[in-house]
């Protein structure tokens, strides 16, 4: 029996997508925060932590099974205390009781659920439960009766098998490094190794299905390419991006200045086809970068439309009227107005009957069927639950040049009838549903975001890049920035800006603002990345052992300190800023940034000896630290064509460890860049021709 949503909870009154999405269900869910804990104390009941995000797809299921269900809710209210927390407001929350569910399951994922004792103490976990037993899991409803069983006959027992957690993360995050020194060539070697054994050389990426699409490993491939000049890791780097963009990953129907285009979150299976297809503010902002990236390591103006497609995903589909970027779209929706369930991928899944409506010629449809893989029985190979019977998820199965010269038509007639039908099907989208919208905004994603819009800027040379990255950064600084603290927040929504700030919130805003200054040379950006990191390094630095925690010194809102050492779907906040410090190093001649990011270093050399791949962003920030970096200083008048024109050059060079800055010098006719390496530095060129030659000769 499901609730009609006429409940209302405690979460009604948060500002959380995700924590009011529950505020209808008959649990009487409360938030992560001191009435939950001082409720559990006072009644001596274990706490029911619940995690998730509003565009989990599996979190949607586990809501319609067991948290709508009356009888389910009412073991939960009468045995335990039920709280649920957004890991994205808590990204540190998250990572230390997935730690626990990690270790004891050994895996992970979303929704988390997790039994607490009233201390918070984590004793029983695991992610998506059915609601009876099937798929060799017990049943939610069964695991809720056994475990209230256990607590009420014996509480004291499992109270004394819990603790010791939080000491161990305490012991395991303060354990210093033993080396003194930052590895060597072997560390970045093995994690190139590793990359070999995972790859798939027939779709790319690393590893089986699901594939997730981790930018971090795409980075440190093109940088391990440039320095080695290993063709190989470029080509796993280039192969994986192309086999993703024309996977159903990819969404192709946009309209360019509309909207549509941009990347779910994974695939459920190798080829890239099938995707869970909720997408992310940090995804298309880290791939954004890496097909810029590919584009300047290939010169394939293939990879830069790539990039140039995602831009028009985020900037017209989750751009908010004040400049700052919401987090996401559900991969959920109802397939027509007045449905009254959900569908995973509705809004982007076609059948061959919709297409065959289209208002246009049967020839050109013709192509678009053959490029885009439409089967008229669906074209989803593994669909076990038959989700998707009928219908087709879009891909680019066929170049449409072959698909032209197989029907007998000239290539750009081709191209053009295949473009006529994309526009067709985005306006008649448009009239469907649309995914529900989580309109937080995160300050660590905008700061990947505004870091993508500047490196767009500055390849491509589309000022809408240029001036969206700026209005993003003054939404920060105008709505979560604490201007008299000189601290950030990590959440906007609702006029509300709230939560303190994680480690990367700072790294990644910083590195925005890094970014932003290379793009602009506006001073404030970099003074203000400079406070930031001062900030950051007062707040979160370990200074006995090195590296960053995750949450600050002042923040009492998780029981641990933990640091992230891992460049998953979002990148370490220490990988980050290590670079961050660098950079800033290099720019200011501040050589104490410089020290501090080998002091991190030296913290994680074991993790980089051992398995690199843990952390590919900060291996290239090893490889930037241990044989010196590419400072480019600019002179001449801001802005000016002729200075532009001369950066465009500059900027079109993949140079992985370069930062440029700008000085003003009086009496300067025309513009000059000085490179410099390892503080020696080269004759200053004035031409594009020189800066052509000039970089020619570098590595």
């Amino acid at each position: 029996m499901k609730s009609g949503k006429t409940h209302t909870n405690r979460l009604a009154q948060e500002k959380s997508p995700y924590l009011l999405q529950h505020a209808g269900n008959p649990v009487n869910w409360l938030p992560w925060g001191e009435e939950a804990f001082a409720e559990a104390r006072e009644r001596d009941l274990p706490i029911f932590l619940s995690i998730g995000y509003a565009t989990c797809h599996w979190c949607h299921v586990m809501e319609r099974e067991s948290f709508e269900n009356h009888g389910t809710a009412e073991l939960l209210n009468r045995y335990f205390i039920p709280v649920k927390a957004d890991r994205e407001e808590h990204p540190d929350l998250d990572r230390l009781y997935m730690t626990y569910v990690q270790a004891s399951t050994g895996r992970g994922g979303w929704p988390m659920s997790v039994w607490l004792t009233p201390d918070l103490q984590p004793f029983y976990g695991g992610s998506y439960f059915p609601p009876e037993d099937r798929y060799g899991m017990p049943g939610f409803g069964t695991l809720l009766r056994s475990i209230a069983e256990l607590w009420s006959n014996d509480p004291a027992r499992i109270k004394a098998a819990a603790a010791g957690f939080f000491e161990q993360i305490a012991l395991t995050a303060q354990t210093p490094s033993q080396s003194s020194a930052i590895p060597g060539n072997a560390a970045e070697n093995g994690c190139f190794e590793w990359l070999q054994y995972a790859y798939d050389p027939s779709w790319g990426g690393f590893g089986p299905a699901p594939k997730f699409p981790r930018p971090a490993l795409i980075t440190f491939l093109f940088s391990y390419a440039a320095r080695n000049a290993n063709r190989e890791a470029a080509s796993m780097a280039l192969y994986t991006l192309r086999r993703m963009a024309e996977g159903g990953i990819h969404d192709h129907i946009w309209s360019t200045g509309k909207g549509g285009g941009g990347f779910s979150r994974y695939a459920t299976d190798a080829r890239w086809h099938v995707p869970h297809f909720e997408k992310m503010l940090y995804d298309n902002a880290q791939l954004a970068v890496s097909y810029l990236d590919a584009f300047r390591m290939s010169g394939e103006r293939y990879y830069a439309s790539v990039a140039e497609n995602i831009f028009n995903y985020v900037l017209h589909d989750l751009r908010s009227p004040d400049g700052g970027f919401y987090s996401a779209e559900d991969a959920d929706s109802y397939p027509e107005h007045g449905s009254t369930e959900k569908k995973e991928g509705a809004f982007y899944i076609w059948s061959l009957e919709e297409l065959r409506q289209l208002p246009i010629e049967t020839a050109a449809l013709e192509l678009f069927i053959l490029v885009c893989g439409i089967d008229p029985d669906g074209n989803v190979r593994e669909d076990p639950h038959g989700e998707f019977d009928g219908k087709n998820v879009l891909m680019h199965l066929m170049a449409p040049e072959k698909a032209a010269k197989l029907a007998g038509v000239p290539a750009d007639k081709a191209i053009a009838s295949i473009d006529t039908v994309r526009e067709l099907l985005y306006l008649k989208r448009l009239k469907r549903p649309r995914p529900f919208l989580d309109d937080k905004i995160i300050t660590s994603w905008n700061g990947l975001m505004i870091s993508a819009l500047s490196q767009g800027f500055n390849v491509l040379g589309n000022h809408e890049y240029l001036d969206a990255a700026r209005k993003a950064t003054d939404f920060i600084f105008d709505r979560i920035y604490r201007e008299k603290e000189g601290t950030l927040l990590r959440r906007y929504r609702d006029g509300e800006a709230a939560i303190p700030g994680k480690a990367e919130d700072y790294a990644c805003f910083i590195r925005g603002l890094l970014d932003l200054y290379q793009a602009s040379f506006e001073e404030r950006c970099l003074e203000y990345a400079q406070r930031l990191c001062d900030k950051q390094n007062e707040l979160f630095y370990d200074d006995k052992s090195g590296g960053y925690f995750s949450t600050a010194s002042t923040d009492t809102s998780v029981p641990a300190r933990l640091k992230e050492e891992y460049d998953g779907a979002e990148p370490a906040a220490a990988s980050v800023s290590v670079r961050n410090l660098l950079d800033i190093a290099a720019i200011t001649g501040n050589d104490a940034y410089r020290d501090m990011a080998e002091q991190c270093l030296k913290a994680c050399s074991g993790i980089l000896s051992e398995r690199g791949n843990a952390l590919p962003l900060m291996l290239t920030a090893l490889d930037y630290a241990r044989k010196g970096g590419l400072q480019a200083t600019v002179s001449g008048d801001m802005p000016s064509d002729k200075l532009r024109e001369i950066l465009q050059i500059l900027y079109a060079r993949y140079l992985p460890d370069m930062t440029v800055q700008h000085i003003s010098a009086t009496n300067v006719t025309k513009p000059t860049i000085t490179l410099c390496r390892n503080r020696s530095c080269m004759p200053p060129v004035s031409s594009p021709e020189e800066l052509r030659q000039l970089l020619d000769t570098i590595r």
